[in-house]
Formats: C-alpha cells, sequence, structure tokens
C-alpha cells in the first residue's frame, strides 16, 4: 500500500522530529521510527482502528502522544493528519471533504 502525506500533516511530521530532537539528541529520530511502525500496522490492518468519520481512522501510537489519522482510498493510505493527541483533537475535520451527503 502507497502512503502519502497531506502536505499539512508532512508538516506536523517534520515539525513533532523537530522537536523531540530539542528535546534530547535522537528522540526525534525514535518518533519517526515510531511513525513508521505505526504506518506498517496501519497498512497491515487499515480496518482495526477506531472510526473518527465515515472514511477517516485513527491509530494511538504507542510510546508517543500521537496518533495518525488516515483514510483509505483505493490502494493508498493517505494521512490526513500527525496529531497529538492532547491538543485540538478535531483539527483535522477541515483537512478532507465531508463524509456527509
Amino acid at each position: 500500500m502507497r502512503v502519502a502525506f497531506l502536505p499539512v500533516a508532512a508538516v506536523e511530521l517534520g515539525d513533532a522530529v523537530a522537536f523531540y530532537n530539542r528535546q534530547s539528541e535522537g528522540l526525534g529520530f525514535q518518533f519517526a521510527l515510531a511513525v513508521q511502525r505505526t504506518l506498517d500496522r496501519i497498512a497491515a490492518f487499515p480496518d482495526a482502528w477506531p472510526v473518527l468519520s465515515e472514511r477517516t481512522r485513527r491509530c494511538r501510537m504507542r510510546r508517543f502522544p500521537y496518533g495518525l489519522i488516515y483514510r483509505v482510498q483505493e490502494d493508498t493510505l493517505l494521512i490526513v493528519a500527525v496529531m497529538h493527541l492532547q491538543r485540538h483533537p478535531d483539527a483535522w475535520r477541515d483537512r478532507v471533504p465531508s463524509d456527509g451527503p
């Protein structure tokens, strides 16, 4: 499955990696590795994670207080947000079309 990030989600990922690197050398690398492992889990079981809307799900990361909010579109895993779970949990909603009629 191909993985694509919305531009704003890619910025969130970069910001989080930079933040953790400022906290401790190498911690940003560990965060990036945790993101990759989370992507691998999602790709293996895309329907296993909690539903946030009709087409959007969230998979929580194991070590860090983040979740990857995503949609599966054909053969692509679209990352909508790399979201800190204690900050504005609904901020991603305006990034994707509404699921409603």
